[in-house]
């Protein structure tokens, strides 16, 4: 099994500080963010950063819904990690000041791909389509922030 990994970013025209405390803000404004593709979501402990566990579920093409079960973690400043229970992938959310009044936003996603001719497909377009989908996060996050 290989590693795949899925990563987009953005600037958004706000604090980086005011930036993570919106992706941090997971019974606010995150629910917020997430595009269609997203659905069932439920806080089910804690609610800010670290410690949050966070249900939802991820339907990233027509026929492969992911149930997640996340927990977050704030490893270092300006990054907050999502580890998935019910599978190997982890997203990470990176948030670095990008000029005076403005934030870089980097978001990857990581897990273990599946072997054979299904792994060399999942490699080949998973990360195109979860890159689409966090695209619209981010831009929804930009509208968000800069408000």
């Amino acid at each position: 099994m290989a590693q795949v990994e899925a990563t987009t970013e953005r600037v958004v025209a706000a604090d980086a500080e005011k930036v993570l405390d919106a992706l941090a803000d997971y019974r606010g404004t995150r629910q917020k963010l997430l595009p269609e593709q997203f659905s069932e979501y439920e806080v089910r402990e804690g609610g800010d950063g670290e410690g949050t566990l966070v249900h939802w579920k991820l339907q990233a093409t027509s026929k492969r819904v992911r149930d997640c079960l996340l927990e977050v973690s704030e490893p270092t400043d300006g990054e907050l990690v999502e580890k998935d229970r019910n599978s190997t992938m982890v997203t990470t959310w990176r948030v670095t000041p990008a000029g005076e009044g403005r934030a870089r936003v980097v978001v990857t996603s990581t897990w273990k791909g599946a072997g054979g001719i299904g792994g060399f497909f999942e490699r080949t377009f998973a990360p195109k389509g979860l890159g689409r989908i966090y695209d619209a996060v981010l831009a929804r996050l930009a509208a968000e922030v800069e408000k």
